[in-house]
């Protein structure tokens, strides 16, 4: 098995350091405009969709933002007691620089998106049912249908990722686009060891399609705790006597009121 270790606060530099906690007082702001209205982000998001069933995604026609090429949608199929449903987060072909080249040495017995229809997957983010998020994790590429890109590569377009509209939440859309910030050391681990496994199991079976492995789903998950992240690096800036982060007004956060 390869090691997937959790990132610490301690590891991270001054930069980053700052630029996490300023992205946990944006994921404050929007969980607060959303407890205020009585509501959470799964709440939110599946509101006016009718029956919630299994596989189909939520809302209806995914979530999108043509400005900044920024995709999500949310739904369920895993029999997991602590999971309600996930979101998966994507960058669409737009907003992927020409020379970022799908990952070469694959058998690709099934077509990739290439182009404007290339799709990199960023990460998976694990809902309860009282809309907290609990974990992340990585997929295999036959999961989401993506162009199968490096680890490397993806984590250099993560800071692309925004949804800065409003439909069908504005709270939620610029939830989700604090959270993924917030957590970027933890995608970057997980793509980055998604590679691994894919690797180590391309050369264990190197006649088969490796991304289409149907035995191989989820290449690794971390469980998270936004309250405990945010407090580990408001205590690390702390130790370091760094300048605290000014705390996002509601105007520069965009929400309505």
């Amino acid at each position: 098995m390869i090691e997937l270790k959790t990132p610490q606060a301690a590891d991270l530099d001054d930069l980053t350091l700052k630029d996490l906690i300023e992205a946990g007082a944006e994921l404050d702001a929007s969980t607060r405009a959303l407890t205020r209205g009585g509501i959470n982000v799964v709440g939110e998001i599946l509101r006016g969709q009718g029956t919630f069933y299994e596989m189909d995604h939520y809302p209806e026609g995914d979530v999108y933002d043509a400005d900044h090429h920024s995709q999500y949608y949310y739904h369920a199929h895993r029999e997991d007691a602590e999971e309600h449903g996930h979101f998966h987060t994507f960058l669409r072909g737009s907003a992927l620089p020409e020379d970022m080249i799908p990952a070469t040495g694959f058998q690709e017995t099934q077509p990739w998106p290439r182009g404007e229809d290339a799709v990199a997957h960023l990460v998976a983010v694990s809902m309860d049912a009282w809309g907290n998020p609990v974990g992340l994790f990585a997929t295999n590429r036959w999961v989401t249908d993506e162009t199968w890109f490096s680890a490397e590569d993806v984590i250099r377009q993560l800071g692309r990722f925004q949804v800065d509209h409003a439909w069908p939440s504005w709270a939620v859309n610029l939830w989700l686009s604090a959270l993924i910030r917030l957590y970027r050391p933890h995608i970057e681990q997980l793509l980055r060891h998604r590679d691994a496994v894919i690797a180590r199991r391309h050369l264990e079976a190197p006649q088969t399609d490796v991304l289409e492995d149907r035995s191989l789903e989820i290449t690794g998950q971390l469980f998270i705790d936004p309250e405990q992240w945010k407090q580990a690096l408001a205590e690390e800036s702390r130790s370091r006597h760094l300048p605290s982060p000014e705390t996002p007004s509601r105007r520069e956060m965009h929400i309505p009121h």
